[in-house]
């Protein structure tokens, strides 16, 4: 709309605007009865001063000015001392985010433990478009809580409105550390606000998280798991501060036990088995050799003790370090639980959390034996906390079984029956014994 006088002009410091004259506002000449008749807006002279305002007020509580260091320069996208697989995963998560802030639309959401890289990234998304010259607010989320606390002190120059609307409203919001404030009920209402705010108005956002998304507070996590909305980056690396010390091999894994089970030890046992079980163990052969070269989602096999699941499991894992892509973790599942419970003791070495997040992050996952382990509730319950993870994280899991899927925990059975992330084969070869090829009356009556 046309302001009352219709030239525009911009005035410089030294001269009185002469369509405001001076006083920074102007009437819209619009006639009688429209919505905006009547109403002072801000002159055309001062919207650059609004903008500069607007911008230092999210500086002053973005405090970017000690993250400014931190910009995609001197990220080191293929970390110090990784695998191969983690190696990728980080620059992925690199590419990701510079991809971002080159057209930030929608929200991304970096996962990951400490040190990981993800605020790094976050920060190196902010200041790439504040020097684009965009309005940017980086905060971590335990002090924008305290932000928003602040403004009911009786000496706050801004009342809590007025610098809510300026959180939930930031062109461009970076929240850090989600899931580390005190989570009182007010806490999660207010983030919840922020959160559907944006969520509605399609803001674009950045978050970062050391918690898993089944972990983070159920109404802000059905808007972080809209697809159509939100990117969501699982960064597997471990703190940059312990460079260097990635490329062991697990404690917890035996893969050492079974080096000698590869793909090219493995038998079909033409001699042995009936000709349907015999092109069963060759599907199964092959598929374990697929997934080898491309390890995604998870693979289940299943079938009786001894007919050659750990074997293709482990020559998965073997194949890994064969093409130079880490040291996958392979552990029996009663083993695994084992070491957790050894956590709980005055005299361990590593922490019951330490060890969890050690397994559940882990790039290649191989779980031997599920179904023979103690079936505890706390066993069940730590299982399902380990898989679920994995599953909602997307990360490649190989899984060996003698339990029919019908006799598999149904928490676990939910995840391992969803065909768009999970493949299960049944092995119907019976066990291994060396001898020679039996009747198919007898194979038939084994059955």
């Amino acid at each position: 709309m046309p302001a009352s006088s219709s030239t525009e002009h911009t005035s410089s410091p030294e001269e009185v605007c002469p369509i405001c004259h001076g006083t920074g506002w102007v009437v819209l000449d619009v006639p009688v009865g429209h919505p905006d008749f009547g109403r002072a807006v801000p002159c055309q002279c001062r919207l650059e001063e609004i903008r500069r305002q607007r911008l230092a007020k999210l500086r002053a509580l973005s405090n970017l000015d000690v993250l400014e260091n931190m910009t995609f320069e001197n990220f080191l996208p293929d970390g110090i001392g990784l695998s191969k697989d983690r190696q990728r995963n980080l620059r992925a998560a690199y590419e990701t985010a510079r991809k971002f802030a080159e057209n930030p639309e929608g929200w991304l959401l970096l996962l990951g433990g400490y040190g990981c890289g993800k605020t790094h990234l976050a920060a190196a998304i902010a200041n790439a478009r504040l020097a684009q010259g965009d309005v940017v607010l980086f905060v971590a989320v335990p002090d924008l809580l305290d932000y928003l606390r602040a403004t009911f002190s009786p000496a706050s120059t801004v009342g809590y409105d007025e610098r809510f609307e300026t959180i939930r409203q930031a062109p461009l919001l970076v929240l850090d550390d989600l899931g580390a404030q005190a989570s009182t009920p007010w806490a999660q209402e207010k983030l919840y606000q922020i959160f559907n705010y944006r969520y509605n108005a399609r803001l674009p956002t950045v978050i970062t998280s050391n918690q898993q998304l089944d972990e983070i507070e159920i109404r802000v996590r059905s808007r972080l798991s809209d697809p159509s909305l939100v990117q969501i980056v699982t960064i597997l690396a471990p703190d940059f501060r312990r460079a260097g010390v990635d490329q062991y091999q697990s404690e917890l894994s035996t893969l050492g036990l079974h080096s000698h089970q590869t793909f090219e030890t493995f038998s079909l046992r033409e001699q042995e088995l009936t000709a349907s079980e015999h092109e069963n163990l060759k599907r199964a052969l092959t598929l374990a050799k697929s997934y080898a070269e491309d390890p995604k989602g998870w693979l289940v096999f299943t079938g009786t003790f001894g007919c050659g699941k750990t074997h293709l499991a482990a020559a998965i894992a073997n194949q890994q370090v064969a093409l130079g892509r880490g040291v996958p973790m392979f552990v029996v599942v009663p083993d695994l639980l084992d070491h957790l419970r050894a956590t709980f003791s005055p005299d361990s070495p590593v922490s019951y959390d330490k060890r969890f997040e050690e397994v559940r992050t882990t790039p290649l996952l191989i779980l031997d034996d599920l179904g023979t382990e103690s079936a505890t509730p706390w066993a069940r319950e730590k299982l399902f906390q380990l898989l679920n993870h994995r599953y909602v994280a997307q990360l490649p899991t190989v899984i060996t079984t003698s339990d029919p899927m019908d006799q598999v925990e149904p928490r676990l059975r939910t995840r391992m029956l969803d065909t768009s992330r999970c493949t299960v084969f049944a092995i119907e070869a019976p066990a291994y014994h060396g001898g020679g090829k039996a009747s198919k009356h007898k194979r038939g009556r084994r059955r």
